[in-house]
Order: C-alpha cells, then structure tokens, then sequence
C-alpha cells in the first residue's frame, strides 16, 4: 500500500542554524508539499550536554521568517506528541526498543570506563590499527554483556553502575541500501563499529532516537546533508533489527555547501573572512557574541529561500527566479547534484536585487519611510517616497541602498571635484544660466517636458548632453553620477531645483576663484 509522503527536519538546538540547514528543511518542505505531504519539524536534543539556551528558538523564529511552516512538531503539535526527543525520553518511548534489540542479540551492555577504552585505543594503535573503534574484534576483550556472565551482568545493573548500550554490528556483512541521489550505496560491516544507543541515564543517542521517531512518526523519506551518509548503514541495520524494514524510510543525502572557492565546507570562518552571513538571523550566543544574520544584513526572506533553493538543486529550465509556490510545483530530487555546491556571495546579492526591483514603489515606500524617518529627511508627502523609490531602486541591492546618497532630501554642501576638474569650463556658468531661464519657463514640471526643452536646448545651442549634462547634475545634487537628472528635477520640483542650481553655482564660484 501506498503511503502518505512525510519528512522531518531535525535539527540540534546546538547554537544558530546554518544556512545549510535552512536549505535541508527548505529541500524537505518542498518535496513533502509537490507530494502531498507532510513536513514534520523535530528537535533532537538526545546531547543535554551541548544543547544552547535560546537555540530552539532561534531555529523556530528562522523557519518562520523562511516561509517553510511546519505541518506538525514543535510549535504546532500533531498526533505524536512533543517533538522533543528529551521530552519523548520521558514517556519510556526508547527504552521500550533498546530492550527489544538486546533480547533479540543485536545490541548489549557495555561497562567500559573512559579510562578502560582510552586504553583499548591505544593498545589497537601499538598493534597498528589506523582508525581503533569498538567493533566486531575489540568488544571480545572489553567489559560486556558478551564477555561477562549474565549473572555478572545482572548484578552490575542492580548495583547501578555505569552503562551503555551498543549495536552490535554483524560479521562479514555488506549493508546495502538505495540513495536517491547517489545511488546505491554499499558498505562492508568491517568498517562500522558497535555505535553507543543509549546511556544509563536513559537517554538515548542521535542514532536510536533517530529511528525509532522517524518510525513512530511514520516518516517516509529522509532527506538530510551529506554529512549523514556515514550514518546511513546503522540506520539500515536497525530498521532490520527491529523489524521495519518493511517500512524504513527512503533515503537522499544531500550535497554540501561548500566555500566561493570550493575547497571545503562553508563555514561561519569563511563567511567571518569574506564579509557574508552564513546564518539566516542574527544571533547572540549565550557568551555575548553576535554573528550576523541575512534578514538583518536587509534581504528579503523570499530572495534567501530562491538561492538556498540553487545551491545543489536546478529546475532544468533557464528560469532563475521562483516563488516559494513555484518552486514546490518544479522541485525533484531527482534534479539534486550529488557534487557540492559553491556558495556564491554575488549571486546571492543578485538574487535579492531582483526581488528589491520586482517589488512595487509602494511596498518600498513602506520599507524606507522608517529609514527616512530615523535619519530626519523632510519631504513633502508619500507619494514623493513612492516615486523617490522608483527612481532609486534600479540602482540598489538592498532597501538601505537608497539612502547610500541623500541629494533628493538634502542640498548638496559639497561638489563632485572629478566633475569640477574635467567638466567645468569657462563658459558652463552661462550655459547653466540659460538652461535655467529655459527651466524657470517649464509650466508642467515633469521629467518628460524637462527632458523635451533639455534636448532643444542643446540642439539650439549645438552641445553634446556631455559638455552640459554632467554640470547640470553637479549643481542639483553635488554628485558626478546618477539616476535620471529629469527625474530628479521633476521629483524635487521646479522651485528647488532652481534655487539649487543658483546656489550652485555661486558656490563653485566661489571654489574655482
């Protein structure tokens, strides 16, 4: 029978969510909603000793900002209670399962003290093992439930003493199992070591809380990062140590992120050293450090999800830019690389000008009215920041970028010198006078009657646009380059455009005396 699609994204409350992570629970959301199905959010917290306060939060907040809302877990609900495994501990949830494996001799206890395995390493390292793990050879000589009697064994127990429970991998077996993205993947049970599934306070590890939730939950794919592929062979054997092999999950191993140059897997260092965010938000460890963040470095979330969406997928097609809406209709595993993906800096600043430029002038407007507001620009009413923004934003990657120059707000106090010095002749100072009575004459002050008498003007007079344009700029907004100077005019009106312009000039005056 046929099962509903569901998948998980299940992230450790261990500091701030990489942007990798995002993009796994962006992948997840993606395929759970072009199938259909459900997308479980589920915080695996089975590490007490590494958990971050404030982390779980974060990671909620993030999805959030993201758009990728969960269908059930934490902070929804849903049918399988709290989506905490330290929560689920408490209900008997593992122990129930750890029982069933150690009875069935797949799994056993092991008493080993730290300083009792250290030494084991080391005795593995004299004889000349490369990588000393406790496995099928090393558990015959160390302190267990295979090695010790049961009666022994019983009585450690009752006397409280220390334990865990490990998997007990089987001999001379190859692990198979069919990964979406890379096909089948087969590993030789002489490279697994017996894995620790639970500790004797009752808390399970990642591996053991892992399967059996995404069994309970009825989990049907698992899609996860790359850095889980190793895993991915113990996870199969306890599907079939418990019996679910019948219903174990399909498996996708995602690509990694890695560097702008590629060498490497991206992290906060890189994006420390190269000036990018590699978190979604910003955060504030418990110690006081601050790590920057996309939504305050001012993207729009919908630009973040459209290049995380990139970074290891492409929908065949040239199209580049998608809604959250279109890219659950085009999504596929089967269009995910198995090679890592570069991050690239510029293409994300790409993405979000894109987005800034798609935007209405009257969304924007309600973006930079804030900003206007907080540096104290006077203007004259809305619809003025509605027509300053479509002016502005064809030369902006971020809301900010529009205030990068404040001449449609302030007079300019001081003159681009390159313009003074390469553009400024003799007679500009008269050409900029005639041009102004020609200006004062304008009755309809828009930018087309402005851009109609400027070029009349020029042909009368026989100027090209750079013996008179460049100076024209200079005067009204003190800037050497910018946006369109009839626009501008047009947007600051006839009479402050004027007196700038006499201003102006008396300044240069003054500058070139």
């Amino acid at each position: 029978m046929e099962r509903k699609v569901r998948v998980r994204f299940a992230p450790s409350p261990t500091g701030p969510l990489h942007i990798g992570g995002v993009r796994t629970a962006l992948y997840n959301y993606l395929f759970a909603k072009k199938n259909g199905g459900d997308f479980l959010l589920r915080i695996e917290d089975t590490d007490q000793t590494r958990y971050v306060p404030g982390a779980e939060d974060y990671i909620l907040e993030s999805l959030k900002w993201c758009g990728i809302t969960p269908d059930e877990g934490v902070g929804v609900g849903g049918e399988y209670g709290p989506y905490r495994q330290s929560e689920r501990k408490e209900e008997g949830i593992y122990k129930k399962y750890v029982d069933q494996l150690i009875e069935s001799g797949n799994a056993y206890y092991a008493f080993d003290t730290p300083e009792e395995l250290e030494q084991m390493r080391e005795n593995l390292k004299a004889a000349g093992v490369a990588a000393p793990q406790y496995n099928a050879n090393s558990r015959n000589s160390m302190k267990n439930s295979l090695t010790l009697s049961s009666e022994e064994v019983q009585k450690r127990l009752d006397a409280g003493e220390p334990y865990v429970v490990r998997v007990k991998i089987p001999r001379n077996e190859e692990v198979r199992f069919k990964d979406i993205i890379r096909g089948w993947v087969v590993v030789h049970s002489s490279n697994l070591d017996d894995k620790v599934l639970y500790k004797s306070d009752g808390m399970p590890t990642y591996h053991m809380a892992n399967v059996v939730d995404d069994y309970l939950m009825k989990i049907t794919h698992v899609i996860r990062g790359e850095e889980w592929l190793p895993s991915g062979p113990l996870h199969v054997l306890l599907y079939q140590f418990l019996g679910w092999a019948d219903v174990m999950p399909e498996f996708a191993h995602l690509p990694l992120l890695l560097k702008p140059d590629g060498n490497g897997k991206l992290s906060k260092r890189d994006g420390d050293r190269l000036g990018f965010p590699v978190f979604p938000l910003e955060w504030h460890s418990p110690e006081g450090e601050i790590s920057s963040g996309y939504r305050e470095k001012g993207y729009f979330s919908d630009a973040f999800i459209n290049m995380l969406a990139f970074l290891g997928w492409n929908p065949g097609t040239p199209q580049e830019i998608f809604s959250l809406e279109e890219l659950v209709q085009a999504f596929s595993l089967d269009r995910v690389g198995k090679s890592g993906a570069k991050f690239d800096p510029e293409k994300t600043r790409w993405f979000n000008e894109q987005y800034l430029r798609a935007k209405s002038n009257e969304e924007l407007a309600q973006l930079v009215k804030p900003l206007v507001d907080e540096k104290g620009y006077q203007y004259p009413n809305d619809s003025f920041l509605v027509d300053f923004c479509g002016l502005m934003k064809e030369r902006a990657t971020f809301v900010e970028d529009m205030l990068a120059d404040d001449f449609l707000f302030v007079s300019p106090s001081k003159y681009d010198e390159q313009t003074l010095n390469k553009k400024w002749k003799e007679d500009t100072p008269e050409i900029i006078l005639e041009l102004k009575t020609i200006l004062e004459n304008i009755t309809d002050f828009t930018a087309e009657n402005i851009e109609t008498e400027f070029k009349a003007f020029l042909e009368r007079k026989s100027l090209g646009f750079g013996a008179v344009l460049p100076n024209f700029r200079l005067l009204v907004t003190g800037l050497g380059m910018g946006p369109s100077m009839f626009e501008i005019c047009a947007l600051l009106r006839k009479e402050e455009t004027l007196t700038r312009i006499k201003v102006g000039l008396e300044r240069v005056a003054e500058i070139k005396a």
